[in-house]
């Protein structure tokens, strides 16, 4: 008897992944693509980012555009850049087919307000004259603006975090939610609580400088004196104003870089972030937006952050969606990475998110986890650069063959969101706690000390410094050269005040670690790696 060969299940695409194969879209993909099998499973897979999701065949929407829109918007979220791209081809009568068939739908409501805001064309129908007003995003899966713009036409509450120059996009991930539910602000106020106001006076002043020169060492600039306290100075300045408007930002770029390299304006030429990796040949990382649409795009952006601030959008969502939106548009030719880094610090200054004249030093959590800041940088980077024709000639200068706009328009911001939460935990449990220690220890051990023997200020801070950077003892060599004039039992007796102050449990390997990483160390010569994405 011949045995039959079951039959494989057939999988096709649908929703946002069918459009995309029937009208030949490049696009940046989606978080989400659908399949539908003919057999009765249904299964979830996740690669690379992207979710993977197979349903039974009763989930099949039909054959028309129309029917896989709605079902795109149902299950694979609302990406305006996928939409923007698909209205440029599917013709209106499609979309006016669907819409008809459901006039007063929410997801045909939906599909009809969105081509309208995103091509600018009114489609050949009477506005709705009566129903409920509907959300345009379900709060419960994005990150929404509560303060919503009525539209009248299709009923609708529009609660986009911008509008259609800029509207970055955030998803409610389990990741966001969980760091939301933590209340970083309140634990902060909990590390804060357990010190003086003198201490934290003090402690503060060495937080500005160690983002200052955090934030320049990512970029592997290693600034004058005069720079450092300049930009420290500024970052004193993040919570007095909102700096992200164009008149401001131009000053700020213009304080914190070399006086040659001023703007007056957004640039004015294509730039691009790549490496020299041969004689005339460059590895290109990441293409800027073309100069005559940055001035569009930079109003949109700071549109949106008007718009989440009046709109009561989380403080870190917003601050992610802005200063990444701001790095990755690069509108000035130096100066863009450590303009992003300090919006981060003055949005969440203006939202009342960190304590007031507390900061934190997100740039030292970001230095310390290079790869990841890299990583939440490349999210984006790395997904775009197969959508951008560009040449370039024998001097470098590059020329955009294609249309990009929309590409910087309407970014998924959620890596960057869920990236920003993670340096920000870093940067409380680590960065502010670990400052405030150490300076308490250092207070510790000095009062120590000066009840062994009364000796200067300037030697007990050597004597401190030198233990630490030689597993908690003095060297001979810096005995000789420093301390000839102590007996053997008192340097026995500062010893061990350090040893004490700093935990008995400390291994001999750490204490090196403890100095360097203190409020008094200087930064390390050399970073760990600067960004290989939009970062200058």
């Amino acid at each position: 008897m011949t045995e039959v060969e079951p039959v494989k299940p057939i999988h096709k695409p649908a929703g946002y992944a069918m459009l995309i194969e029937q009208y030949e879209l490049d696009i940046i993909p989606n978080w989400h693509k659908s399949m539908v099998t003919t057999s009765g499973i249904h299964r979830v897979n996740s690669k690379d980012g992207v979710i993977e999701e197979i349903y039974p065949s009763k989930y099949w929407p039909g054959d028309t555009p129309g029917s896989h829109l709605e079902f795109a918007l149902k299950y694979d979220g609302t990406n305006l850049a996928i939409l923007c791209s698909l209205f440029q081809k599917i013709t209106q009568k499609e979309i006016l087919a669907h819409v008809r068939s459901k006039p007063t739908g929410k997801y045909a409501r939906r599909l009809w307000f969105l081509y309208e805001f995103l091509t600018g064309e009114r489609l050949p129908l009477q506005d709705l004259k009566r129903g409920n007003y509907i959300n345009l995003l379900e709060p419960d899966e994005y990150y929404t603006v509560a303060t919503v713009r009525q539209v009248r036409r299709q009923r609708i509450n529009d609660n986009l975090p911008g509008d259609g120059r800029f509207c970055p996009m955030v998803r409610r991930t389990g990741t966001l939610q969980d760091f939301e539910a933590a209340d970083l602000p309140g634990r902060c106020r909990q590390v804060l609580a357990g010190y003086s106001p003198e201490l934290l006076k003090r402690a503060l002043g060495y937080l500005y400088t160690k983002e200052t020169k955090s934030s320049f060492e990512i970029e592997h600039i290693k600034p004058s004196s005069t720079r450092t306290e300049r930009f420290a100075a500024l970052l004193q300045t993040s919570e007095q104003e909102d700096f992200c408007r164009k008149e401001r930002l131009i000053e700020l770029q213009n304080k914190i870089v070399d006086a040659r390299f001023r703007d007056v304006d957004y640039r004015s030429s294509q730039n691009y972030v790549g490496e020299t990796v041969a004689w005339q040949k460059e590895r290109i990382h990441f293409v800027c937006p073309k100069p005559e649409d940055l001035t569009d795009l930079m109003d949109g952006l700071m549109a949106a952050n008007v718009r989440m601030t009046t709109g009561g959008m989380s403080a870190v969502t917003q601050a992610a969606a802005i200063a990444y939106g701001f790095v990755f548009l690069h509108p000035f030719e130096d100066g863009n990475g450590r303009i992003h880094r300090f919006l981060i610090h003055n949005i969440l200054a203006q939202r009342g998110f960190t304590p007031k004249s507390v900061m934190f030093p997100v740039s030292a959590a970001m230095l310390k986890n290079a790869a990841d800041y890299n990583a939440s940088l490349e999210a984006f980077s790395r997904q775009l650069m197969p959508l951008v024709e560009y040449s370039l000639d024998e001097n470098g200068q590059m020329t955009v063959q294609n249309e990009t706009a929309i590409w910087y328009r309407f970014i998924d911001m959620t890596p960057q969101a869920e990236a920003l939460f993670r340096f920000i935990d870093q940067t409380i449990d680590t960065e502010l706690a670990g400052e405030l220690t150490f300076l308490a220890n250092y207070d510790k051990t000095r009062k120590a000390i000066q009840e062994v023997v009364d000796i200067p200020d300037r030697q007990i801070d050597l004597f401190i410094r030198f233990c630490l950077q030689n597993n908690g003892r003095l060297s001979a060599r810096k005995r000789e050269s420093h301390f000839n004039s102590l007996s053997d039992e008192e340097v026995a007796l500062l010893e061990q005040a350090v040893q004490s102050a700093y935990g008995a449990e400390t291994s001999a390997g750490d204490f090196k670690g403890l100095w360097e990483n203190g409020p008094h160390a200087s930064q390390p010569e050399h970073g760990q790696g600067g960004a290989s994405v939009p970062e200058a």
